[in-house]
């Protein structure tokens, strides 16, 4: 996969990158302030229906961060983590139902505070991809 090399033509693709770091930065606000409801939102995307999608749009914004990498602000780092958010997207399917559930059911047996700080993560991290993919001042 080739990087972006007209800046021009990049616009869309970095401002579509920072829409889907300040979504994971939303999601991140909701576990903040409601954890059960981003649990229960957790549940929801259970079923191989809601597997499948969230391993197209893991895919699709892996390639996304792979293909803006090259005019991010750190270029190997963003390519790191679009290749891992890829690879993860790919593993998805192959995971499972019934796995993804054991693991949603470990993650909210840790209480609510435990959610509440992953969801800082959740937070922390889609504001790097924003600043990643921010255009760099001159």
């Amino acid at each position: 996969m080739t990087g972006v090399s007209d800046l021009s033509s990049a616009r869309p693709l970095t401002e579509a990158a920072a829409i889907v770091g300040v979504m994971i930065a939303g999601v991140g606000l909701l576990g903040v302030a409601a954890p059960l409801v981003l649990l229960d939102l957790g549940r929801w995307l259970l079923g191989p229906g809601g597997l499948y999608a969230v391993a197209v749009i893991r895919i699709a914004f892996g390639l996304l961060l792979l293909r803006v990498a090259s005019i991010s602000r750190m270029p190997k780092a963003l390519r790191v983590i679009g290749a891992v958010i890829l690879i993860n997207g790919v593993m998805t399917p192959f995971v499972g139902v019934e796995r993804s559930e054991a693991l949603l059911n470990w993650f909210s047996n840790q209480g609510t505070m435990f959610v509440r700080a992953a969801a800082t993560l959740a937070i922390a991290f889609g504001a790097f991809v924003v600043y990643l993919v921010s255009p760099r001042r001159a």
